[in-house]
């Protein structure tokens, strides 16, 4: 999918899932302000990115490599809520060396569709599920890290499986020996294309989904646009 039709099918998630969307939104931002103690990590067009793809894909079960305190989850989580709404069932597994997210994540949210997994992903990965059908990566971002991923917990991962990649666009181009310049590297390498709204790597993608924004009366959670994450399919 080149630019152009990225951003048209990203637009139309956007049109599609207006209300819903709204309305998380809505539920995020008194999360942050009356919820316990959370850090959030998503910027506001990455966390609705992700929101989106999941109502699009509806996946029956979801993979993320770190947690933080829990705001990825908690969207994720809210995909999933919504979809389940619509039909469409669906299980979160997270991936962490703490679990500071177990007291952060609300039961609400969370109960019959998330587990928890604590320790070294290198030691739990056998915990992946075979179907998995969203990749979210969150985590260590050493290049060390990222080389062991991308050998073995990727090819696990179906291809065409949508998944994304967190902190890889903080400035114009990838930081050299960081975990983003090894991923973009194994993109390149097998050909493949990603996308990415960062304003520092992208600024006219994020500059068109912020007109649908503006269009849609879309406010994010939090107000920060920096957007570091990619987006692309398994190879």
């Amino acid at each position: 999918m080149h630019t152009t039709e990225r951003l048209e099918f990203l637009a139309g998630l956007y049109r599609a899932h207006a209300g819903d969307l709204a309305s998380v939104i809505a539920r995020q931002r008194e999360f942050l302000a009356t919820g316990p103690a959370v850090v959030p990590q998503l910027d506001d067009v990455e966390a609705e990115l992700t929101y989106l793809l999941l109502r699009h894909h509806r996946p029956s079960h979801v993979v993320e490599i770190g947690t933080h305190s829990g705001w990825s989850t908690t969207w994720i989580l809210s995909a999933l809520r919504d979809n389940a709404g619509a039909g469409h069932e669906g299980h979160l597994h997270s991936f962490d060396l703490v679990d500071h997210v177990l007291r952060t994540v609300p039961e609400t949210l969370s109960a019959g569709r998330w587990t928890f997994h604590r320790g070294d992903l290198r030691d739990t990965v056998g915990k992946v599920p075979p179907d998995t059908g969203y990749l979210f990566v969150d985590a260590d971002h050493g290049r060390r890290f990222a080389r062991w991923y991308l050998d073995t917990l990727f090819p696990r991962i179906e291809a065409g499986t949508p998944t994304s990649v967190h902190d890889v666009f903080h400035l114009p181009r990838a930081r050299p020996f960081t975990e983003g310049s090894e991923v973009l590297r194994w993109l390149r390498d097998r050909d493949a294309p990603w996308f990415t709204a960062a304003r520092a790597g992208a600024r006219e993608n994020l500059a068109a989904i912020d007109a649908v924004r503006a269009e849609l009366g879309i406010v994010g959670a939090r107000g920060t646009t920096r957007n570091p994450m990619i987006f692309f399919e398994m190879p």
